[in-house]
């Protein structure tokens, strides 16, 4: 299996904003219509990311997995004031499969920069087994904190991790 590095992530500061240093453990497929988000820092147009990506965990088998989408750099990124913007959160989502076939706690919102280049941060949880109660569980998308999320509900470390850019689209450039 492919392992992503962690490079990109670091020079990013994806690890450091959003998330500890990990050693990725399995591998996250993200894909918005026909488009595989494949590189670290790749560019994507929020009206290509409106809908939900399908997004498939694979690692251990018989395992279950956390997903966590969000923007650290709400409103502004010199001004992040609600870092972290939750953007999308599912867990129960079963080895293999699309993270459609989890339970969503907060529903996919897509990409919306007000200004600047944002960077969308998907995040991977190995679970230890379906989770009957979840901690913390949001119910606004500001103010997010992956880590101590994943610490309330004993998810650990990530197991996979992957980022794209995005900026806001000029007015009549909203296809594609």
């Amino acid at each position: 299996m492919r392992r992503a590095s962690l490079d990109p992530l670091v020079v990013g500061r994806v690890v450091g904003d959003v998330l500890d240093i990990f050693i990725p453990t399995a591998e996250m497929v993200v894909r918005y219509g026909g488009k595989k988000i494949s590189i670290n820092g790749g560019k994507v147009k929020p009206s290509s990311a409106a809908e939900r990506p399908k997004l498939c965990i694979t690692g251990s088998p018989n395992n279950y997995y956390t997903l966590v989408m969000v923007d650290p750099d709400a409103p502004s990124p010199s001004e992040p004031s609600f870092r972290e913007w939750l953007q999308w959160l599912v867990i129960d989502i079963p080895e293999g499969c699309d993270a459609s076939e989890g339970k969503e706690l907060m529903e996919y919102m897509g990409p919306q920069p007000p200004i600047g280049i944002h960077r969308h941060v998907f995040a991977a949880f190995r679970q230890q087994g379906l989770m009957e109660t979840v901690k913390g569980r949001p119910v606004e998308r500001g103010l997010f904190n992956t880590r101590h999320f994943a610490t309330e509900n004993q998810l650990g470390l990530p197991v996979a991790a992957l980022y794209f850019n995005s900026q806001k689209q000029p007015l009549g450039n909203k296809k594609r």
